[in-house]
């Protein structure tokens, strides 16, 4: 995708080719700012921090991160000690013990010398097949567009309501929610997109406005209560989100407020999309209320908010009564009977398990936890 005109991923190996780049999104989109990462600790860091974040991406940052750790000692004890630090930096996207295992599990039986060079490589590897599969959910979602263009008349755009950010900074490239709605664009497809703002943290005010904007898409930002009342009146004709883990019954861990929108557009007859790229699935965990964890974050969030005043200055402000009780819970999980449909890299099913396990049966959260373990 582009920044100011210039093709950019989200993360990225440095010119000295140990250290590893990453774009501040809690500074978007008032100003574009790339920060290094130079060891495990800077990347756990700026992941639970934000400054990165996003399931996908949240799981290639850390795997250079364990790149990053082995670099600097590569023994048993560091490795462990890495994976602890950088899986303890987000509770609730599994992408990111996913890829912790994937890289531990490359070099655990490895000579230490290789060790390093081995978790770059596969750091690398899981970038890139990140972004081959956005590209497989952009083409199989570009189908279910092109459906509903098929009913509308000629240049009436098709109107696609997302919540938080799941696009491209949000992954590594393309993003998953949104890599169809870049499909469409790319192809000549009139869309237009209404972009929830995503309280607390504004994400979808901050920053998929702010990629769409770079993209050319056009685009509206809507307060988060506004999306049942556009249902209501025939103003969106689908809906796509992304996912942080979806359990092997196909319910959807996603940002606080995914559910709300499930409820209306099931109450609306307004289609409903999950952008599901494989590793963020949990086969382990089969109910998503009782049993995915969710993150509460800190009161602030919700507190104070930041902004850009008229003279240009970033400034922070309060807007909670002093003394008021704060509750910050980060994620919701829509049940899988409000789902339309998974767009996944290999297809768009339904949101059940029996679906899931057809289409994945390879998944390696299929395996025992023993198995897992070995």
């Amino acid at each position: 995708m582009r920044i100011n005109g210039t093709a950019t991923r989200s993360v990225w190996l440095e010119p000295d080719g140990w250290s590893v780049g990453i774009l501040d999104q809690t500074l978007l989109p008032w100003r574009v700012e790339r920060l290094q990462l130079r060891s495990a600790a800077d990347a756990a860091h700026a992941i639970a921090s934000m400054q990165t974040r996003g399931a996908p991406l949240i799981g290639a940052v850390a795997a250079y991160g364990l790149a990053l750790a082995l670099r600097d000692d590569a023994s048993d004890d560091n490795l462990a000690r890495a994976y602890a630090a950088l899986l303890a930096s987000r509770p609730t996207a599994i992408n990111l013990k996913w890829a912790l295992d994937d890289v531990s599990a490359q070099v655990r039986d490895l000579p230490r010398a290789e060790r390093a060079q081995a978790a770059y490589r596969r750091a690398a590897a899981i970038c890139d097949e990140d972004v081959a599969i956005n590209q497989a959910i952009g083409r199989h979602g570009l189908k279910l567009i092109e459906a509903i263009a098929a009913r509308k008349k000629p240049d009436e755009p098709v109107n696609i309501l997302t919540h938080c950010n799941a696009g491209w900074l949000a992954t590594v490239d393309l993003g998953t929610a949104t890599a169809p709605i870049y499909t469409a664009h790319d192809s000549g497809m009139p869309v237009h997109v209404f972009v929830d703002e995503t309280r607390p943290r504004n994400q979808g005010a901050s920053l998929t406005a702010f990629e769409l904007g770079q993209h050319g898409v056009p685009h509206t930002v809507i307060a988060d209560n506004v999306g049942g009342h556009l249902m209501q009146h025939g103003q969106v004709d689908m809906v796509i989100v992304g996912t942080d883990r979806t359990t092997g019954q196909g319910d959807v861990c996603n940002k606080i407020g995914t559910y709300l929108k499930a409820l209306a557009a099931h109450d609306n007859a307004v289609p409903f999309y999950v952008g599901l790229p494989s590793p963020t699935i949990d086969f382990g965990v089969r109910h998503g209320v009782a049993e995915v964890p969710i993150e509460q974050r800190g009161a602030a969030e919700v507190a104070t908010i930041t902004g850009r005043t008229a003279d240009g200055r970033i400034e922070t402000v309060t807007i909670v009564p002093d003394g008021s009780a704060v509750a910050n819970p980060a994620f919701d999980v829509t049940p899988a009977r409000l789902v339309t449909g998974l767009i996944t890299e290999r297809g768009v099913i339904a949101a059940s398990r029996e679906a899931l396990e057809r289409t994945f049966p390879d998944h390696p959260s299929h395996r025992r936890p023993q198995e897992a373990a070995e």
